[in-house]
């Protein structure tokens, strides 16, 4: 099935997502490096780069949402797709919390793990984007199996992950 959401022949929802997870990835680092190495503008930049992350989710949420709408109901593609969003929705939802105890540049212990615990949650969760894209065929291939099997079943049994 093909995403009902195309800008230039593509699906805009996954045009979108790089620029979340790369702001958010990367405003963690850079607090992560600040923490280390006392280097505070780069928190500073963090915290603009985790709100530019925040937006840039949610404008990509809505698209995800018109998508996932589209995939047949009672289909693993469906059940792997609510998964896949719910875990992105609580991704932002940490980094919200993380941006509003970011202090401009001075985050605290308690948004430094939110934000580590978000961008973990993160990987789960493009993960299971990946998943619909590259196996299922979710929202780029005409011919796409909403039902067919894990890509890690496949990895394990040596099988390719064909769409069939």
């Amino acid at each position: 099935m093909r995403s009902r959401a195309r800008l230039f022949g593509h699906p805009i929802h996954q045009q979108l997502i790089v620029f979340p997870l790369g702001l958010l990835a990367t405003a963690t680092l850079f607090d992560i490096i600040d923490w280390i190495f006392d280097w505070p503008s780069l928190s500073l930049a963090a915290y603009y780069m985790i709100a530019a992350g925040i937006i840039g989710g949610l404008v990509a949420a809505v698209f995800g949402l018109i998508d996932w709408l589209a995939v047949p109901s009672g289909t693993r593609a469906k059940q792997i797709g609510l998964t896949h969003g719910l875990s992105m929705v609580v991704t932002v939802v940490l980094f919200i919390v993380a941006w509003f105890l970011h202090d401009r540049g001075n985050p605290d212990v308690l948004a430094r793990i939110l934000q580590s615990v978000g961008a973990g949650i993160a990987v789960f969760g493009g993960w299971l984007g990946g998943e619909l894209v590259d196996v299922l065929g979710i929202g780029v291939e005409p011919g796409a199996n909403p039902n067919a099997s894990s890509s890690l079943e496949r990895e394990r049994d040596g099988g390719e992950l064909a769409h069939s």
